[in-house]
């Protein structure tokens, strides 16, 4: 790999956006690619300058900061395929503190583990006049649904906190294999996470796990299905899919944990995809306290399901 040229010093004026954060963290979006002990050791020799002060790097900035990075010297990478802007995302709702979107199933996220892209290098592309959007939570790449972006660093923080603390209300809509009997169902079984032979990331239920805490409300029950609501206590990692499973009612579609004979049966009626999406929000507004509920349709894949099921099978309940 050949080196790059050795850029001059640069001085960069700290933004309302980038207020807030450490300065380690911000010296690493700010120089993508710099490796993360470079940047800490820059911190330490004083090259980095605040306001021409040496600072360490737990130093939160402020906005109207003036920073000063050093050259940095890097090897040149291959040049990467531009992130594609890909249709407008379905806004549900948008102030100037955040916007909620409908994610469509199949988009991951974000990059990484083999994905070039994801939902918010998608949004930061078709909106390149937007100075900060950050994922507040995550949605597995197969679920549909409601999906929080942080448009200021301000409301990052307090929403984070709000769901470290359990006052954002999650609720899913999955239809599951088997009948459910229960109205309402409490599940609280720890989860642990551990790797497959091919690196792939899994969930179990194990003592040593985490705690993890899902209220199942069952909406619908046919003969051999049910479509229940899911409200999310914690937010583990595939909780849903892994309580569920291990309750004994997998979710359909579901190619990780579900019944994979009946997948492939499902399929071939229509049902391409995990039946799991992210059907409510509510919440208190991160920077003025009002009260938002959000609601997503389910999309039409699996409203067409549930049509299908309603016109094959006996319905059972509610």
């Amino acid at each position: 790999m050949a080196l790059s040229k050795a850029p001059a010093v640069s001085h960069t004026r700290v933004d309302e956006g980038s207020a807030g954060q450490r300065i380690d963290n911000f010296l690493v979006r700010v120089c993508k690619g710099v490796p993360k002990s470079h940047i800490y050791r820059i911190l330490r020799s004083g090259e980095v300058r605040v306001n021409s002060r040496r600072v360490d790097q737990t130093y939160r900035l402020l906005e109207g900061d003036e920073v000063r990075i050093p050259p940095i010297r890097l090897a040149e990478k291959e040049a990467v395929a531009p992130v594609p802007m890909g249709k407008p995302f379905d806004i549900v709702f948008e102030d100037e503190a955040l916007l909620v979107l409908d994610k469509p199933a199949g988009l991951a996220v974000h990059g990484g583990s083999g994905v070039s892209f994801g939902v918010i290098e998608q949004l930061r592309r078709q909106r390149p006049e937007a100075k900060f959007l950050e994922l507040v939570h995550r949605l597995d790449r197969e679920t549909s649904g409601l999906l929080i972006v942080a448009k200021k660093r301000s409301a990052l923080t307090v929403l984070h906190d709000m769901m470290r603390d359990g006052k954002v209300q999650k609720r899913y809509l999955t239809m599951v294999a088997g009948r459910w009997l229960n109205p309402l169902q409490h599940i609280k079984q720890p989860l642990l996470k551990y790797l497959i032979d091919n690196g792939e990331r899994r969930v179990s239920v194990n003592r040593e796990g985490k705690p993890a805490h899902s209220i199942v409300r069952l909406v619908k029950r046919w003969r051999d299905f049910s479509l229940v609501e899911v409200e999310l206590k914690t937010g583990r990692t595939h909780q849903i899919r892994v309580h569920l499973s291990h309750a004994g009612f997998p979710l359909c579609g579901d190619d990780k944990y579900g019944d994979f004979a009946l997948n492939k049966q499902l399929e071939k009626e229509g049902l391409k995809r995990m039946f799991l999406h992210a059907a409510k929000l509510a919440f208190r507004h991160p920077l003025t306290d009002q009260a938002i509920e959000l609601f997503a349709p389910l999309p039409a894949e699996l409203e067409n399901f549930v049509v299908a099921i309603e016109q094959s099978q006996e319905r059972e309940y509610g």
